[in-house]
């Protein structure tokens, strides 16, 4: 039928358009589709079924019917640039009718391909109904997964931007209704601000400002509603203004205990600490310890760089930063060696070489024997303990010879406090009895420990 209706469309439109349009207006409806959906069809969602599913075609009928009518409602889109009357009257029929948001998608494309033509001045009634297509594409498929969503937001933000800068702020003001947060952010809102958007308008400086600050207000937003997801990118958005900048670092602190994973806050740190501000990246990572779980045997852990480089952080800012993280870092990570290798870069330098502005630097090493890394040793004695324990309960003959290199670390850790040497022959004792069963294994410790 869609066929047909295509061929009369094209064969009176010279003859007698009103006809034509009538035609194949009429030709656009489904009664099939408005009397039911396809049963888990989740590009019907709005549509309800009210006959009998004996009357149902099948799937690859229904299919082949809908891009005909695509086809068709291509075809009279086309014919109808430059006439607003029949152009707002077929946009009316495809979102009455056409209920694929892929196939509106498609639509939409052509619209705007045939509305700007390379050699002539763009159409901009053909381009506006491009536009309400592909807003009506993000409104259907903003709850339910499409493979193609990221494709189409930014199809849709280059759309807008070919309507100009009232289209741009419009999807933006009204981000909440077609786009995610994320989508919002990190797509919408940073296209939206980039310089090769700017260059294409040929913005002036009041444009770009009123741009800019949309785009902040709907990064604000976003990152309240997703924090985990939208911070960096609201803070990168925000960097500009001092006011929306500490608005969306406020908003990322009172998030950071609930709404937000160790690897983003750690990422949050490593942005402020780019951006030269050194103190709050030392807050950020100090959040970040504190969701932190490094267990005994986890010296891979994905996040053992992290810690380390705010270890660094917290060492460079100096002494009280260093004594404030010491806890944390006790707390969150029960692996010896990485513990151990926190203090041994510790004892390396003097702490407070960022040249932190009203710092001084006192240029003495800090001692194991003193608080607060005195805590830490302990803390990393008593891991090594601990994990030789649990390594010992379920260990094969082939591992002997890694135990073996782990307690000679665990050797280096011990001797650096005043005592260590006699807490680790006592430690090496206490095996060689408890372990006693472990022949083999305990010749090996008696060889290399005495």
């Amino acid at each position: 039928m869609h066929t047909f209706a295509r061929y009369l469309f094209k064969a009176l439109l010279l003859h007698d358009p009103d006809l034509a349009y009538k035609v194949s207006l009429r030709a656009m409806r489904l009664p099939v589709l408005e009397s039911m959906a396809p049963a888990g069809d989740g590009s019907h969602p709005h549509l309800v079924a009210l006959v009998d599913p004996s009357r149902y075609p099948r799937w690859f009928i229904l299919g082949h019917l809908e891009t005909q009518q695509c086809e068709l409602a291509s075809t009279m889109l086309t014919a109808a640039k430059g006439d607003p009357k029949w152009l707002r009257v077929v946009l009316e029929s495809i979102q009455q009718n056409i209920h694929s948001p892929s196939l509106i998608y498609k639509l939409a494309q052509d619209a705007c391909k045939t509305a700007t033509p390379p050699s002539c001045a763009p159409d901009i009634t053909l381009l506006n109904v491009s536009l309400e297509l592909g807003l009506q594409v993000m409104r259907m498929t903003l709850s339910i997964m499409n493979w193609r969503r990221r494709e189409m937001v930014r199809w849709l933000v280059s759309c807008a931007t070919e309507v100009g800068v009232c289209a741009l702020m419009n999807i933006m003001q009204n981000w909440y209704s077609l786009f995610t947060p994320t989508e919002a952010t990190t797509i919408v809102a940073a296209t939206v601000t980039s310089h090769a958007t700017v260059l294409r308008l040929n913005l002036d400086y009041t444009q770009r400002e009123e741009l800019d600050s949309c785009a902040r207000t709907l990064a604000l937003q976003c990152t309240m509603k997703d924090p985990q997801n939208c911070a960096l990118s609201a803070l990168t958005l925000c960097e500009k203004n001092h006011v929306a900048f500490e608005t969306a670092y406020q908003i990322v602190l009172d998030s950071a205990s609930t709404g937000m994973s160790y690897s983003h806050l750690f990422t949050i740190a490593r942005y402020m600490e780019h951006r030269g501000f050194p103190i709050r990246a030392y807050k950020m990572a100090s959040l970040a310890l504190s969701h932190l779980n490094v267990a005994y045997n986890q010296d891979t852990h994905t996040a053992i760089n992290d810690v380390l480089w705010a270890c660094s952080l917290s060492h460079s800012l100096g002494k009280n930063e260093l004594a404030a993280i010491v806890p944390l870092v006790i707390k969150s990570v029960q692996c010896a060696p990485v513990l151990s290798d926190i203090l041994r870069r510790w004892t390396m330098s003097a702490p407070g070489l960022a040249g932190v502005p009203g710092r001084r630097n006192s240029g003495k090493l800090m001692s194991t024997e003193k608080a607060p890394l005195c805590q830490l040793l302990n803390a990393t004695i008593d891991a090594y303990i601990s994990t030789t324990h649990s390594r010992l309960t379920h260990i094969s003959p082939r591992h002997y010879g890694e135990f073996i290199e782990f307690l000679s670390k665990a050797r280096e850790t011990f001797l650096m406090a005043q005592d260590g040497h006699i807490q680790f022959t006592q430690f090496i004792d206490n095996l060689k009895q408890t372990y006693k069963g472990k022949k083999k294994l305990m010749m090996l410790v008696r060889e290399r420990f005495g």
